[in-house]
């Protein structure tokens, strides 16, 4: 018996052929695909890629380095850990093998993406009928739009890539602008699509913002032109007169962060006080020294759609704060568009700071790959931001169907990773039967197992 000095114990080392499985929670992530027919979905929609005697389906190299991010890898090489464990994952390609179908696929990356894109938005409809009343559009309706945030963000780039380009924050690299499908305070969002752009790229272009809007309905199963069921929320960026123009074709709602005019103190004062009603937090309770108007009548709106409105909330500034020259009277102003004519001031103004919302969703996409391109090419970096699409929708999927009752619904990538996804197991084999055996003092092993064999009762779609 060794004698152990520390606080751990000592035990002696070696390597050897086990039937055990670092990722054991990986088979939620597969059972999800397989539930949704994302497998079977995405080879249909890559069928012209393959190749007639290749042994590997160009679907299920997309598939396997999106599972490989969805358990915390970041790079072609992490794809090893699938490879590791072919009793959850099955057969994964090669390296040579994995840079060769993405070669293939980058020589049309429109193409492909238009392929993934019609892939996702069916698996996803089926995911959401899985998921029942806890579908983001389950009773949607213009009292209870479905948001959509739409926000761009910078992916720093540490060598010379196609595409990479100085950023406005004297960084260099990409800035990817991305529009999320919004699962309220109860879930972590699924992303609707990504668009891979160059760091010097435009904070309101409005070609970028009517391109992103476009691909949207879409993905959400709502038509081309889904109506005031749909609301898609942005920053000031996404309010210029164009990309406000367009959605009001596709006669969807906006919130939309509105710039001020320099003369606010003069527009201020022209507020009648009885206009000025009460704001509060998203719980109901009311925010101390905070007040919403709509400035809509006071405002010179030429070029933007009738039916917007301008509502400017003031709040004082909280303890520290140091004061700004645009503050008018000691409040801090900040003012939001929307077209949605239903709903208290208050209501609208709690929606649109709701957006906050949207910060969350984008650290767990970078959390899931977007914050690195870590291909040279600018086209194969646009398949890599499919594939971060994909593991960011089968994370959501796997925590909509059969954890919604459960805190593990709002989870973020890591907190899925190490509490549900690298729960160890064994593989036990007994009368011609082979069971995948959880470790029982695993934490989460009961949420577990009891989510996996719920998706594997459905049948494929």
């Amino acid at each position: 018996m060794k004698t152990v000095a520390g606080l751990y114990p000592l035990t002696d080392v070696e390597t050897g052929r086990v039937d055990a499985l670092a990722h054991g929670g990986g088979a939620l992530l597969t059972e999800t695909v397989r539930a949704c027919g994302l497998d079977v979905l995405l080879s249909q929609a890559l069928a012209s890629w393959s190749k007639p005697l290749a042994r590997h389906d160009p679907a299920k190299v997309v598939l396997d380095l999106a599972l490989s991010l969805a358990v915390g890898g970041d790079c072609l090489a992490d794809v090893s850990l699938l490879r590791a464990e072919p009793q959850v994952f099955g057969p994964v390609a090669s390296a040579p093998t994995l840079s060769r179908v993405l070669a293939t696929l980058a020589a049309d990356a429109s193409a492909l993406e238009r392929a993934v894109a019609l892939a996702r938005a069916r698996a996803r409809r089926a995911a959401w009928t899985l998921a029942g009343s806890g579908a983001p559009t389950a009773a949607t309706s213009a009292q209870r739009p479905l948001v959509i945030d739409i926000d761009a963000t910078l992916v720093t780039a540490h060598s010379d890539k196609k595409g990479a380009a100085p950023t406005f924050k004297k960084g260099f690299g990409f800035r990817p602008l991305t529009a999320r499908v919004d699962h309220g305070p109860q879930g972590a969002g699924e992303s609707a699509t990504i668009m891979l752009r160059p760091g010097s790229a435009g904070s309101n272009t409005a070609a970028d913002h009517e391109a992103v809007t476009a691909a949207v309905p879409t993905q959400v199963g709502l038509g081309p032109r889904p109506g005031r069921k749909v609301v898609v929320r942005t920053d000031a960026a996404g309010g210029t007169k164009a990309a406000l123009a367009a959605l009001e074709r596709r006669r969807v709602s906006c919130s939309v962060g509105f710039t001020l005019p320099s003369d606010m103190s003069r527009i201020y004062r022209l507020v009648p006080a009885q206009a000025w009603t009460p704001a509060y937090n998203a719980d109901g309770d009311p925010r101390e020294a905070a007040d919403v108007a709509e400035l809509t009548d006071l405002l010179d709106l030429d070029g933007r759609p009738k039916a917007v409105r301008v509502i400017v909330g003031r709040e004082r500034p909280h303890p520290g704060a140091h004061p700004r020259l645009d503050d008018v009277d000691g409040y801090r102003l900040t003012a939001f568009a929307t077209s949605t004519r239903i709903g208290q001031l208050a209501d609208l103004e709690v929606r649109h700071r709701q957006r906050a919302r949207c910060e969350d969703r984008v650290r767990c996409a970078k959390d899931t790959g977007l914050d690195r391109m870590p291909l040279q090419a600018f086209a194969a970096n646009r398949i890599w931001c499919q594939v971060v699409a994909l593991a960011r929708d089968i994370l959501a999927w796997t925590q909509m169907p059969r954890l919604a009752d459960h805190p593990a619904r709002r989870w973020e990538p890591k907190a899925v990773r190490h509490r549900l996804l690298n729960v160890p197991a064994v593989i036990a084999r007994h009368a011609r039967r082979t069971t995948t055996r959880y470790k029982t003092s695993s934490p989460f092993a009961d949420l577990l197992t009891p989510a996996i064999s719920n998706l594997r009762a459905h049948a494929d779609p």
